[in-house]
């Protein structure tokens, strides 16, 4: 389902209430909320909005586990962290237990080694079924979403829940969760706005299935929710 809003500040708004509306299900239901973050500048109004007055009492931060959808292989001092930039913004200002938030990101052990030790931890919070509440999600230019970027033979992992890789064009490493463990997810919410996303998200939601060259389309809920929230000016003619 696509959703278009005005402006950017819709789109932050809708997001942050879905986000509560989901947080206080998962914890009525089951006692906790698991939830996927993302990086990019996409989500920052989004955090910001739910570390505000208006929104962090609307939540038990208690209950509620963090992981993210993919890191670039940098400490969290590192500006191109996705974490850094979710604490600064979110986590550092609402009252969630450190030993709830799970950081993509380990000092002194390879990519590869702790795309394992991750896929372990999901499965001890979330079980063998591996689904998370609510999955944040933003899209690039290029179609690609979390670190599944076209071309990439990560594209066609069926088995790992979790994979790291070396991204040549960027000449660094990545981490990142697989289509399989995303499209088991509860309620999916992809976020994109502004003109530069338009050509993407045209071909992602109405071209030809071609998922290798706009990885975005890899992503369908296998019985959850998939929910695009865009500007008009992504939205084109769409």
């Amino acid at each position: 389902m696509i959703q278009i809003y005005n402006n950017t500040q819709e789109i932050n708004t809708t997001a942050a209430d879905l986000f509560v509306e989901n947080a206080q299900n998962a914890i009525a239901k089951r006692g906790k909320f698991t939830v996927v973050l993302t990086g990019g500048s996409s989500p920052a109004g989004i955090y910001k909005l739910l570390a505000s007055d208006a929104y962090k009492d609307k939540i038990d931060w208690s209950k509620v586990y963090v992981f993210w959808g993919d890191e670039r292989w940098v400490p969290l001092s590192d500006d191109l962290s996705n974490a850094k930039m979710s604490y600064s913004t979110l986590l550092s200002h609402v009252a969630i237990p450190s030993e709830n938030i799970f950081q993509m990101y380990k000092d002194g052990v390879t990519p590869e080694e702790y795309a394992i030790t991750y896929e372990q931890t999901i499965r001890k919070i979330l079980g063998e079924e591996g689904k998370f509440d609510l999955i944040l999600l933003g899209m690039g230019d290029d179609g690609h979403t979390a670190s599944l970027f076209p071309g990439e033979a990560v594209l066609e992992e069926q088995n790992k829940w979790v994979d790291a890789y070396y991204l040549a064009p960027q000449k660094m490493h990545r981490i990142t969760l697989t289509a399989p463990l995303i499209n088991k997810a509860e309620k999916i919410i992809v976020v994109a706005f502004g003109e530069k996303k338009t050509h993407a998200l045209k071909e992602v939601t109405t071209g030809a299935y071609n998922p290798t060259t706009y990885p975005m389309q890899l992503i369908k809920p296998v019985s959850g929710e998939l929910l695009f929230l865009v500007d008009k000016s992504a939205a084109g003619t769409v």
